[in-house]
């Protein structure tokens, strides 16, 4: 029904987006790697999007890319994991991640994502196996590097490692994310540069 939205962000909180389009507001869950790729609070980005309705709920979840969002739909069409379950995946594993742990039948691997057992990871495994191929992997894993290599703001990987350092020391991915992203001319920066002047703006918050 909604393909995709268009418009600023106004807000990141700890698994929550809050993006403005045609003077409406839109909350749209995403996942913690979603929300390192972002641009900061203000700008304008694209989010691919996935509407889940219940009886009790009109939800929506968003997405960096057509692939992650590929990846979300075949998630929550396995037995036993719902929209949250699959977006606590994707912020645990990569797209790409995800599809050689279940190739290599890595359980290990995938029962490291919050609320995913190893029952319920040999599940996946079993479900997802005849849905995905080798060749394909391999082609998409290039297909996502060239498109982080074209799209993606330089310094995207010192940015990530820079907030999952703050989350490691206790604060919140929200918390991490905002900080980052109010470190100015980040572009030139390693991750260890960013994470020093990220406690800097946490110290502000």
């Amino acid at each position: 029904m909604i393909s995709y939205i268009k418009g600023e962000i106004i807000d990141i909180q700890d698994d929550l987006l809050i993006m403005e389009t045609n003077q409406i507001g839109y909350n749209i869950k995403i996942s913690t790697q979603t929300a390192s790729m972002l641009p900061a609070i203000g700008e304008d980005t694209k989010i691919y999007t996935y509407l889940h309705v219940r009886e009790d709920a009109v939800q929506l979840f968003g997405f960096s890319t057509k692939d992650d969002l590929n990846i979300f739909k075949l998630l929550i069409g396995v037995n036993g994991i719902g929209p949250k379950g699959a977006l606590g995946i994707l912020s645990a594993l990569s797209a790409d991640d995800l599809r050689f742990a279940v190739l290599g039948d890595d359980v290990k691997t995938i029962s490291k994502a919050p609320g995913i057992g190893t029952k319920t990871a040999q599940r996946l495994i079993i479900e997802l196996k005849d849905k995905l191929n080798l060749e394909d992997a391999f082609e998409q894993k290039l297909e996502n590097k060239e498109l982080q290599n074209t799209e993606l703001v330089n310094g995207q990987d010192a940015k990530s490692e820079a907030v999952q350092a703050l989350i490691a020391l206790g604060y919140t991915s929200a918390e991490a994310i905002k900080a980052v992203k109010q470190v100015k001319n980040i572009k030139d920066m390693d991750a260890e540069a960013i994470l020093k002047e990220s406690l800097k703006q946490i110290s502000f918050m």
